[in-house]
């Protein structure tokens, strides 16, 4: 009989363990879940309030004919998106003309034919254009909107 009492008592300590592990794994799946949890939503705010607003929309007055590979042609027009940190001034477009012109000359039809291509292409022509219009960390285009895009 004080065998029996010696186990049950030695068995005592090891449920009381396993409950305190229990209730310490909880808790750190909750106080880590909670830590995640504030870190993307406080992030997610900081990410809306960097994007810029939009400003004034600058429309090329003409299009652009530029010269693809093999014989063919593209005739192009479009409009900058300017951010509101820019002002109501529009943005002088003659090194957009340049830009854009360096970016399609010499492409093959096949790159421009296909809605990945354009996008691609798009892309890389923004990505010069937000970089030419920055001036002092004030970034004054955010998007090129095409208004005419046609190739022969």
């Amino acid at each position: 009989m004080a065998d029996e009492k010696d186990t049950a008592a030695a068995e005592a300590p090891k449920k009381s363990n396993k409950m305190m592990m229990i209730i310490i794994a909880v808790v750190l799946l909750v106080l880590g879940g909670g830590g995640a949890g504030a870190f993307f939503l406080l992030r997610g705010d900081t990410a809306e309030a960097a994007a810029p607003k939009k400003g004034i929309i600058t429309a090329a007055e003409s299009t652009i004919t530029v010269n693809l590979a093999d014989g063919h042609y593209l005739k192009m027009g479009f409009a900058l998106q300017q951010t509101e940190d820019s002002g109501e001034t529009a943005v002088d477009l003659s090194e957009a003309y340049q830009l854009a012109i360096d970016e399609y000359t010499g492409r093959t039809v096949a790159e421009l034919s296909t809605a990945e291509g354009r996008a691609k292409l798009k892309e890389e022509l923004l990505a010069k254009l937000v970089k030419a219009y920055t001036e002092d960390d004030v970034k004054k285009v955010m998007d090129i909107y095409y208004t005419s895009f046609v190739t022969q």
